[in-house]
């Protein structure tokens, strides 16, 4: 059967603030060393599994120039250029089935843009493999991180040892970010996995789910099927997008459904939600501190230093994240990152809206 790809591209980003922007959010940043985009690293280590031609990328309309200049090989229109932010059920339910369209039936497989992985051949088996898994009956598969330690900031899966389906766990269910406390025996039973947000089935079996949980959903999709490739195509996504529901795919249909297998992955896969995954990312120094840009630092330890041609000066500080770009300067302490949210609403208070 024939693999395909969505892989989504429409977030903003907000916690890498003031390097993403909203004109520049993260998935179109290099945060690694060899200069690559987050969006290029994601669709060059699926490439020996799906062709090109198969790759779609739902994001905003306002990044389909980034899009062409960083993936220049990619048809322009396997972009769905969403008018509005709708979370990843309607962006899921419109491009399986846009791909109906060119295929009676195929795999999909749907990725974040924005996740990194080290080990990229341990992580193409494991799409393989969940292709095989999803290509039997209705099954629909996920992937899971194997945990190596009690996170509070992502979901997690639970699923039944004795329940399997050639490398996949049956899912018993999916369980909210929890506390610390529940985090810790989680990871202690040995029976959950943190929750990737990747998902691999056949089209003909998520268009089925979305016809019988999310109806209305689905049958706008199939309006937006039917226009795509056509002059009417942008007339009708502009109507009919906006009037989705914004539900994520797991309250959606997943939570709902049967059939739900996940595979355990250990492949360096880091969801880089907030500047403190620079450090899983990169080199410290001897001091501990990470630094890119034209930096000198006197008695500091353990910062994370960012900036470009202008000099950046540092003395006796110690556990701060220092970010300065062009028109902004965000200085802020390691355990306060999750904040960074806080300033942007603050900035929208104040009509600051040049910064966001």
């Amino acid at each position: 059967m024939e693999k395909t790809a969505l892989i989504m591209a429409g977030g903003r980003g907000e916690r890498f603030w003031p390097k993403s922007r909203k004109s520049l959010p993260k998935q179109f940043l290099s945060l690694t060393d060899d200069g690559k985009t987050m969006i290029q690293l994601t669709v060059e280590r699926i490439l020996p599994i799906v062709n090109i031609e198969n790759i779609y990328i739902a994001t905003n309309k306002d990044y389909l120039p980034l899009i062409k200049e960083q993936l220049p090989d990619l048809p322009e229109k396997n972009v769905i250029c969403e008018p509005i932010g709708r979370n990843t059920a309607p962006c899921i339910a419109v491009s399986a089935a846009i791909i109906s369209k060119k295929y009676d039936d195929a795999l999909m497989m749907v990725l974040p843009s924005d996740h990194l992985i080290k080990y990229n051949n341990i992580y193409q088996q494991i799409l393989s493999d969940a292709c095989e898994v999803a290509e039997k009956d209705d099954n629909l598969v996920t992937v899971g991180i194997t945990p190596d330690y009690p996170e509070t900031g992502y979901g997690y899966i639970k699923f039944l040892n004795g329940e399997t389906e050639g490398r996949a766990y049956k899912v018993e269910k999916f369980v909210e970010k929890p506390n610390l406390g529940l985090a810790k025996e989680y990871v202690a039973s040995n029976e959950y996995l943190w929750n990737s947000g990747q998902f691999i089935w056949k089209v003909s079996t998520i268009l089925n789910k979305l016809k019988e949980h999310m109806p209305e959903t689905y049958e706008g999709a199939l309006k937006i099927k039917d226009a795509y490739d056509t002059e009417k195509y942008d007339e009708v996504l502009n109507k009919v997008f906006p009037e989705f529901p914004s539900i994520s795919i797991d309250y959606g249909i997943m939570e709902k459904s049967e059939n739900i297998y996940v595979i355990p992955g250990t492949f360096g896969w880091d969801d880089v939600g907030s500047w403190l995954a620079v450090e899983r990312i990169k080199k410290v120094n001897e001091c501990g501190n990470i630094v890119d840009g034209n930096i000198v630092s006197i008695n500091t330890k353990n910062c994370i230093i960012q900036g470009d041609k202008k000099l950046i000066a540092t003395v006796g500080l110690e556990d701060l994240v220092i970010v300065d770009t062009e028109d902004a300067t965000l200085i802020c302490d390691k355990k306060s990152t999750a904040d960074i949210k806080k300033i942007l609403e603050e900035l929208k208070g104040l009509n600051k809206n040049e910064y966001l």
